[in-house]
């Protein structure tokens, strides 16, 4: 299996304009099984209620039937269960559309055999929804242009309802540049009419990607591969005076500038070839700002603040080290600091009453994860703020069990230290945010 997916990409390496019409026959019995294996135990189910585990066992069953179908155009993917996800520091939440564990496993199968494609044309600028490709590659790459290349403008963007705005039109004439199997064209053609079903009703989705399927990232890192990296990359590059180095992870995007004219005339054209494939930017999340190793000394020539810049969840600003060189300070931003708070607190008040053991399994979980992702040099001290606001409200919790239920400080050391919280530790020092860096 793996050698005919690497045959497909040395393929598509030899030749960047190479036409794959034939590539319905990789999605194999033994493709399909690997994908089921990635699937977690603990996925949530479509419309149908199968779980993975009952994947597994009836998979010699509906396997057979899947690739026959293929095959013969004939596989319809049933609609996508609508479920809702609260938004990092909003009100509103944000749309999931869950596939059947069977759809998604035929998504993952096909995404495999795609990314040997589309790995070899994506550009190391963007990152996300690709293998091997973090955010923390993502936001080492920014840290490295600002630090080590002529940075003293940085335009922050984000996309506004992305997934709910692509153009499916677009996105099929997009897949076609590279794409041209009958059989895999009207697959991603019936996965964007599937429809999603919200209660009791099923409701077409002539535009846009039901976000929550596999097929839904590939297909909208395609859409803004032709759509912004290329033009950035091939037609607004070419018209700057200056170095111009870009970001993007998913919808989010920062383009770094040397000069600020350069900056203006991508902030002038950028509305322009956005609305041309029917999205827009969110206004509240773009701006032009001047961030840089001489920013704090024309802040304080126009006797302003430096601005911060926001980018996955960190708060960016700039900084001096100790040899009053010019470094990045980094900070998990508010927002997530408020959320991850209101996680904790929401999980000790619900799991108060358990056995210690379980408490400490449940609580080191979520530092552990918090911990992993927020863990970059610089962001220490935010990180030992919130194990101590765990530690202390812990005991707040521990405390409130009972009207009599008070614990003293010596009872809850104690307790500690047979069941320890997590200590913080960084997961991405300054040595490895070099290593991961694609500059």
């Amino acid at each position: 299996m793996k050698t005919e997916i690497n045959r497909i990409a040395a393929k598509a390496i030899k030749n960047r304009k190479e036409v794959f019409t034939s590539l319905a026959h990789h999605i194999t019995l033994e493709l399909l099984w690997d994908s089921l294996r990635k699937i977690p135990l603990q996925s949530s189910v479509g419309v149908d209620n199968q779980d993975v585990k009952r994947a597994k066992e009836e998979f010699s069953i509906w396997s057979v039937e899947i690739i026959s179908a293929l095959h013969r155009r004939r596989y319809r993917p049933p609609p996508l269960r609508r479920t809702y996800i609260p938004k990092i520091g909003k009100a509103q939440k944000r749309p999931i559309s869950i596939p059947t564990i069977v759809d998604r496993v035929l998504q993952k199968a096909v995404v495999e055999v795609l990314n040997a494609i589309y790995e070899k044309d994506f550009l190391d600028c963007s990152f996300g929804g690709r293998p091997k490709r973090s955010a923390h590659q993502a936001l080492a790459t920014l840290h490295k242009a600002i630090i080590a290349r002529k940075v003293s403008w940085i335009y922050e963007a984000d996309l506004k309802n992305f997934f709910g705005s692509l153009d499916q039109e677009w996105i099929e004439r997009f897949v076609t540049h590279r794409i041209q199997d009958p059989r895999i064209l009207t697959l991603i053609k019936r996965w964007l009419k599937a429809g999603v079903l919200e209660e009791g009703e099923i409701q077409q989705t002539p535009q846009g990607i039901p976000q929550g399927g596999p097929i839904s990232v590939l297909l909208s890192n395609i859409y803004l591969h032709y759509v912004l990296d290329l033009w950035i990359e091939k037609v607004m590059k070419p018209k700057m005076r200056g170095e111009v180095y870009y970001v993007r992870y998913l919808d989010d995007f920062v383009v770094c500038f040397q000069y600020h004219s350069d900056a203006l005339l991508l902030q002038q054209e950028i509305s322009k070839r956005l609305g041309k494939f029917s999205l827009e930017l969110e206004a509240s999340k773009t701006r032009l700002i001047e961030f840089g190793r001489f920013a704090d000394r024309d802040a304080k020539a126009k006797r302003e603040k430096v601005k911060v810049l926001y980018f996955l969840g960190f708060q960016l600003y700039c900084s001096k080290s100790h040899n009053g060189n010019f470094k990045i300070g980094v900070k998990t931003e508010k927002t997530r600091l408020r959320t991850i708070h209101l996680k904790i607190t929401t999980l000790l008040r619900k799991i108060r009453h358990r056995p210690l053991c379980e408490q400490e399994k449940a609580i080191n979980s979520v530092l552990r994860g918090h911990y992993q992702y927020y863990g970059v040099v610089g962001n220490f001290n935010t990180l030992y703020c919130l194990y101590r606001f765990t530690e202390r409200y812990w005991h707040k919790a521990l405390s409130s069990r009972s009207q009599k239920g008070y614990l003293n400080w010596i009872k809850y050391r104690k307790i500690l230290e047979k069941f320890p919280l997590k200590k913080p530790s960084l997961s991405m020092p300054y040595s490895r945010m070099n290593q991961l860096a694609k500059l």
